[in-house]
């Protein structure tokens, strides 16, 4: 083989699902309000409930193979005359403001089983007045990069103002401030802004030519049977991304890796986490020890089986559904050459 032939490791060939957006952030807006206040009757706004949820035209992903559903967003001076006190600005999408506000499908709604994420598990979700209200970690891949930019941003701050009311300082109320974007101690006066918890994830792979022959898939006990993922975990303090990789691989599964390279990322609002991805590899056939109570079951997989089960489905091999970085990366990594 010539070098000009030879493979080159794997990269992500898509964008994750949640790492799509349109929409300018605008953040300098946040500390205008008399410029947001005055642009409130154009803007729109993005309904979310509180579990998260937000409104997509039915017929867009009901009875038909949903791609590219945008969220539904109404006028804002149909939501209230003036800025509320908890609206979210989320940043300007084609010359309009955009915003995220609380709100319920009310009471005519009822429920409806969507299995749109590929692993099996239909999720119950309220349909009204023609919308479906969807959540973003099981139906994420399947909106727009508009929405899908829109929605986790959406969720991302509100999963933060749940976990700021009180000041970690002095225990004093929190009061949010520009716009959904800090937060300050009535108390003592700390200003808080929104956190983001790094956690990695990794695609391991053994060490047979440049992207290897098989893939380590492992299953938490907590997931449906046969579900099987690449290994993640939390960045611990003072620890760097790819100490965390080595760290979390050796504890889950017993392995040792090495060459560990980055991939890409994706925010993870579930509730305020990046998932930064990265590839490494192991020894081919290397033993696995899963961490009891962590890890039920691990196996080296390989490529064929990967493809197969990516195209045709497996009944024993249900992978990663599409609004997931490992969705992404293990993609990539069948359809490299070895």
């Amino acid at each position: 083989m010539t070098a000009a032939s030879r493979p080159e490791p794997f990269r992500l060939s898509s964008a994750p699902a949640l790492s799509r957006s349109t929409a300018d952030r605008q953040e300098t807006l946040r500390t205008d309000p008399e410029r947001l206040r005055a642009a409130w009757p154009s803007a729109r706004v993005i309904r979310v409930d509180g579990h998260g949820r937000a409104p997509v035209p039915e017929h867009r992903i009901v009875g038909v193979e949903p791609k590219d559903v945008p969220l539904v967003s109404v006028p804002a001076l149909d939501v209230a005359e003036t800025v509320p006190d908890e609206a979210v600005f989320l940043g300007r999408w084609r010359d309009a403001d955009y915003w995220a506000v609380s709100a319920e499908p009310g009471p005519d709604a009822h429920s409806l089983a969507l299995d749109l994420d590929g692993w099996g598990v239909p999720v119950e979700v309220p349909v009204a007045a023609g919308e479906v209200w969807v959540e973003l970690r099981v139906h994420g891949a399947v909106l727009d990069d508009t929405a899908a930019g829109l929605l986790t941003t959406a969720l991302a701050l509100r999963n933060w103002h749940r976990r700021a009311r009180h000041c970690a300082r002095c225990g004093g109320t929190c009061r949010l401030r520009q716009f959904g974007w800090a937060s300050r101690c009535e108390q003592c006066g700390r200003e808080e802004y929104p956190r983001t918890d790094p956690a990695v994830i990794c695609l391991v792979h053994d060490d047979v030519g440049v992207n290897g022959e098989h893939v380590l898939l492992a299953r938490q006990p907590v997931w449906p049977p046969t579900r099987y993922s690449v290994l993640a975990g939390f960045v611990e303090a003072g620890e760097s991304l790819e100490g965390c990789v080595e760290r979390e691989i050796r504890e889950e599964v017993g392995v040792a890796v090495r060459d560990v390279r980055y991939l890409g990322s994706q925010p993870w609002p579930f509730p305020r986490s990046v998932m930064v991805g990265f590839a490494a590899r192991a020894d081919a056939g290397a033993a696995l020890a899963p961490a009891e109570g962590e890890i039920e079951d691990a196996q080296w997989v390989s490529r064929d089986r990967v493809r197969k089960a990516l195209a045709e489905g497996d009944p024993d091999l249900r992978l990663p559904g599409g609004t997931s970085i490992a969705n992404v990366m293990i993609r990539a990594w069948a359809e490299a050459d070895e």
